[in-house]
């Protein structure tokens, strides 16, 4: 087995060369291993199922790798409930429903065709990293020997999809307006889920890229501009409200506005927190530390406690846990609530969207207008071999400004700001740079440019 393929969230690799079914055996076995003895400190009739859930998304060798996961739980004498081909969330719904001790989706998320997965989750759909339990699987599951054995789990099949679009249809508030939706499914598993959840609702849904055979017309990451083309042309072509493209396994989403302009993901998150907190006043609002200074000002703005998080879906849903918040947002595309057992779901973000848009008589456009108010770099990348020390140059450089090390190295000034935070399986360094005019962004990123290398 190559370790390579534990990543810090996850576990992923190219199929079948990095992992095939043999690796998938007995990350099975470990993960039905670890996640039941985490129940040992639960009492008496107060411990979860100790069935695991087993879900899988669209790519052609995700059944081979779900049957041979299934195989590696069962021998450990651990009952399998399979719910099928789904989108991410709604293994994170699963967990809760049947009140399962945890539960694996067969992913690789937003990654290419040829490359496969695994997301694991624990009790209560809390998501198992590096820090909570992925390092003890990948012990275990390195020094398994692939042996057949006596089966002793039992495997019960259950399609969950009128439970799980009750749940997210839960959110939906009254009187929706018949709204034009384009939605780019980037042949992943929103090409099941949408219709499904919002067929037969009043919008109405303009399809691209619905298939899902396991084969990308665009790579399944919402997050690269360019994969975004499509669906702009779509919007502008059918005069939409707005359009959405949702990556791979459909947990994350991009928007764009009714002129085919790109929102980013912090933007959204500003223009969100006040409908929850309107709702729910003086709550918590977390945000990774990457999203503009607009987010933390229309949190407070609107009477809500702003908490900035470290990158990474395990840090947002522990913090959101941590400070009971009603709602999180990342610059990734995922989106977080407290009514959704802490975990982000990219359906449950269309329905909130939808709320807000049916409650006003503006375009998408002139509500987040307001919000840019700030020039920002975007995300970029330099490939550094010793990270720690580059950052430490920069701490150095600008310790004139407000420091901290919560993620990398955050630096702050009145008019401007810089985040650079390393990566966790590659030799580089991830710089965001945010400045109240465009000509002071340029010298800034010019500045500290010049000091990293140039970009990759």
């Amino acid at each position: 087995m190559d370790p390579g393929i534990f990543k810090a969230y996850d576990i992923r690799g190219i199929y079948p060369d990095q992992l095939n079914e043999e690796d998938a055996w007995k990350i099975g076995c470990a993960t039905a291993r670890f996640l039941r003895s985490l129940l040992r400190g639960y009492e008496r009739g107060q411990a979860a199922s100790q069935s695991l859930c087993v879900g899988r998304d669209m790519r052609t060798h995700s059944e081979a790798i779900a049957k041979a996961l299934i195989e590696g739980m069962n021998s450990t004498g651990t009952n399998v409930i399979d719910i099928g081909m789904i989108d991410t969330p709604q293994m994170y719904f699963a967990i809760n429903h049947l009140g399962t001790c945890g539960g694996v989706q067969v992913t690789a998320s937003h990654n290419p065709a040829k490359y496969n997965g695994f997301k694991i989750s624990g009790l209560e759909a809390k998501p198992i990293g590096g820090d909570t339990g992925l390092k003890d699987i990948e012990h275990i599951a390195m020094a398994l020997l692939h042996t057949k054995g006596n089966v002793t789990g039992s495997i019960e099949s259950r399609d969950l999809t009128a439970e799980y679009k009750k749940h997210v249809l839960k959110f939906l508030r009254p009187n929706v307006k018949k709204l034009k939706i384009a939605v780019d499914a980037s042949n992943g598993m929103a090409g099941k889920m949408v219709l499904a959840i919002f067929g037969k609702l009043p919008v109405q849904i303009i399809e691209i890229n619905f298939k899902h055979d396991g084969k990308f017309k665009h790579e399944p990451n919402p997050l690269v501009e360019s994969n975004l083309a499509e669906l702009k042309k779509l919007v502008k072509k059918n005069k939409c409200d707005f359009g959405v493209c949702f990556d791979g396994d459909a947990d994350r989403l991009m928007m764009v506005d009714e002129k085919g302009n790109t929102i980013g993901c912090d933007l959204m998150t500003a223009l969100m927190a006040p409908y929850f907190l309107e709702k729910h006043p003086k709550s918590t609002v977390v945000y990774d530390l990457r999203s503009s200074r607009v987010v933390a000002e229309e949190i407070i703005k609107h009477g809500g406690t702003p908490r900035r998080e470290r990158v990474g879906h395990a840090y947002m849903k522990k913090a959101l846990r941590d400070s009971h918040a009603v709602f999180g947002g990342e610059l990734s595309g995922h989106f977080y609530y407290r009514d959704n057992f802490y975990a982000d779901s990219g359906m449950i973000t269309l329905v909130h969207i939808i709320n807000i848009l049916s409650e006003v008589n503006v375009p998408i456009s002139e509500l987040i207008s307001p919000l840019r108010r700030y020039y920002s770099s975007g995300e970029i990348n330099f490939e550094v071999e010793n990270k720690q020390a580059k950052m430490d140059e920069l701490a150095r450089r600008y310790n004139d400004g407000q420091i901290d090390h919560l993620d990398g190295v955050t630096i702050g000034y009145k008019d401007w700001w810089f985040n650079s935070r390393p990566s966790n399986t590659e030799p580089l360094l991830r710089l965001n740079v945010e400045a109240k005019s465009k000509e002071l962004l340029d010298e800034k990123l010019s500045e500290i440019t010049e000091q990293l290398g140039k970009p990759v």
